[in-house]
């Protein structure tokens, strides 16, 4: 596996304690796109910061990273701030959520992209500019040349994203990590964004882990889905077993919650009622207890136990089994 995640936990303290991810596990192969899904509030991007070393004050009082994230037999949550730096960008990398607070403001784009080859591939800069050029022309941005030269604000929302994607993957990395690339743009531009990243996928052989709250793109993109609520993997498959058997009933109201193209036109959708402030401490039971229509007395007896083999699932009463 060229990454395994073992126990990952994220505990912020200030007034109190807050453990934001709470013993995740996964693995990523080479080639492989592995989605880490949930509403908003479950962990998912606090595990992908932790995971680079990008979450501020890591490793202090104030925050607290405990587990196990093996890269190619390196440990990232014990490496040293400088081995980090030289991984952040040649090794793994990442795309943000919101590509305009992600690109510096009065920093030409092609000055962006070409100081990660200078800085990971020692290129000089003319070169460093001119394969920044042909990034940004292979992302779908025209007229690059010209582009090099602009600044974060003239570029569209797509193109900001296309640019960011273009730095990502400059030096062809083995993991890239997508923090929900495709939430502020529209249905169109999203589209082609995720065509755009299958493609990185399958010419440069990199891995992926794609972070979103999207069930259609983690149906077009993922190989395997890992769900998250309230900090901990509630269930995990391949894609098809997920989208054609959902085990954990939070997966069950995820797909119930957005509209199909096979349902009757007119045909009402079945959100998850609550929020996701309604939940308990897992060491009293399932965390989706006070939510979930399927609750019994047996979900406020304890943590429940990881189930199943291929396709894992953490419920004492299941919508069905896999």
């Amino acid at each position: 596996m060229l990454l395994e995640v073992e126990d990952l936990a994220v505990t912020f303290r200030d007034d109190r304690e807050v453990r934001a991810v709470d013993g995740v596990s996964f693995a990523v192969d080479a080639r492989e796109v592995v989605g880490l899904v949930g509403e908003s509030g479950c962990g998912k991007s606090v595990t992908s910061l932790a995971l680079i070393g990008l979450l501020a004050n890591q490793n202090t009082r104030r925050v607290r990273v405990e587990g196990r994230a093996s890269f190619d037999g390196l440990d990232l949550l014990r490496a040293d701030a400088r081995t980090l730096r030289d991984i952040r960008g040649r090794e793994i990398a990442m795309i943000f959520q919101d590509p305009l607070s992600s690109l510096n403001p009065v920093v030409p784009i092609g000055v962006q992209v070409a100081e990660v080859l200078i800085r990971h591939r020692g290129a000089s800069k003319p070169e460093a500019m001119r394969r920044a050029a042909e990034l940004l022309e292979r992302v779908g941005i025209p007229d690059p040349t010209r582009r090099l030269k602009e600044y974060a604000h003239q570029l569209s929302g797509g193109m900001q994203q296309r640019a960011l994607i273009a730095m990502a993957v400059a030096c062809r990395p083995r993991l890239l990590i997508a923090d929900e690339p495709t939430t502020a743009l529209d249905v169109t531009i999203q589209a082609q964004i995720l065509e755009l990243l299958k493609e990185l996928v399958r010419e440069d052989g990199t891995a992926m882990i794609m972070i979103t709250h999207d069930l259609g793109v983690v149906a077009g993109l993922c190989d395997s889905v890992n769900v998250l609520y309230a900090g901990r993997v509630v269930e995990s498959a391949g894609r098809h077993s997920l989208f054609g058997r959902p085990v954990h009933p939070y997966t069950v109201g995820l797909l119930r919650s957005i509209p199909r193209l096979d349902e009757d036109r007119g045909a009402r959708l079945t959100p998850i009622r609550g929020s996701v402030r309604d939940v308990l401490p897992w060491a009293q039971g399932c965390a989706f207890a006070p939510r979930c229509d399927r609750a019994i007395e047996e979900c406020l007896a304890g943590p429940p136990p990881l189930a199943g083999v291929a396709h894992t699932y953490r419920c004492v009463n299941p919508e069905a089994l896999p």
